[in-house]
């Protein structure tokens, strides 16, 4: 317990006082990271890089894997967030772009998470001494569908990081191989909360990957190929289900779903 409450310590103070660094860097350093979120009010995506790195510091108690996981899913997502156009949305999106010849920032991202995820697993499997290649493989998949997956809740204020002490908090205090880096999660989610529920920053793909694939580290550390193929049908159906469902509509027209999303935010 000890090294998980250290974990979920460090990771929260790591995030929020690197945020709070990244609000004193001078304006051309904090432009690129500007966006308009779903309101039309303008917010710095510079909670990502920020809460990747309260991630790392905190998964690090848990061995190279959640610290491969969190900065590698990172550079990734802020190469679609500083470079990505946009033109492309969804995995259909950039799937269809790539059948025409086209190679976006998404698809990159898309491959680069697919190798983190192979990394991340079997750097875990290796501390755990229960590697083998179909379970690797499958694990690398659940790490990288969680990645895709936290992603897609970046839509709200708040949204993805409740989602992410939602799945983190189970983990944490189950323990396991996949307590530290579960505990950072959580730790570093919390932390982040208060300036993304003011509609002030948001975790963008940077964030949002990188806490994804820090959870889907976690649920896969010590599981066996059954869990991992069971976690990767689960993470599989609500990635289609994205293709052609808004999760949004979804949660809004859940009461339950409605009321712990809208917790916290400020009065409309």
């Amino acid at each position: 317990m000890s090294r998980r409450l250290t974990a979920l310590a460090v990771a929260g103070a790591t995030t929020a006082l690197s945020y709070a660094a990244a609000r004193l860097l001078p304006e051309a350093r904090r432009a690129p990271w500007a966006r308009t979120n779903h309101a039309g009010h303008t917010v710095t995506l510079l909670e990502g890089p920020t809460h990747a790195l309260g991630l790392a510091f905190g998964g690090v108690l848990g061995g190279a894997a959640p610290v491969v996981a969190s900065m590698a899913s990172a550079a990734f997502g802020a190469l679609d967030d500083l470079a990505g156009d946009g033109s492309s949305k969804g995995l259909k999106g950039h799937l269809s772009a790539a059948t025409r010849g086209e190679v976006t920032t998404g698809l990159v991202k898309i491959g680069g998470l697919a190798l983190t995820g192979i990394t991340a697993t079997a750097l875990a499997d290796r501390r755990t001494g229960r590697a083998t290649v179909t379970g690797t493989l499958v694990g690398g998949a659940v790490v990288a569908g969680t990645a895709n997956l936290l992603n897609l809740f970046d839509l709200r204020p708040g949204r993805a990081l409740k989602v992410g002490v939602i799945l983190g908090a189970p983990l944490a205090l189950a323990g396991g191989d996949g307590g530290v880096p579960a505990a950072a999660a959580v730790g570093a989610s919390l932390a982040s909360l208060p300036a993304d529920l003011r509609g002030e920053a948001m975790l963008g793909d940077t964030g949002a990957n990188a806490l994804g694939a820090l959870l889907g580290t976690a649920l896969v550390s010590g599981r066996s190929t059954r869990t991992r193929l069971l976690a990767l049908a689960v993470l599989t159906g609500l990635t289609l289900a994205s293709e052609r469902v808004s999760f949004t509509k979804v949660i809004e027209a859940t009461p339950v779903l409605r009321e712990i999303d809208a917790w916290g935010r400020p009065p409309r």
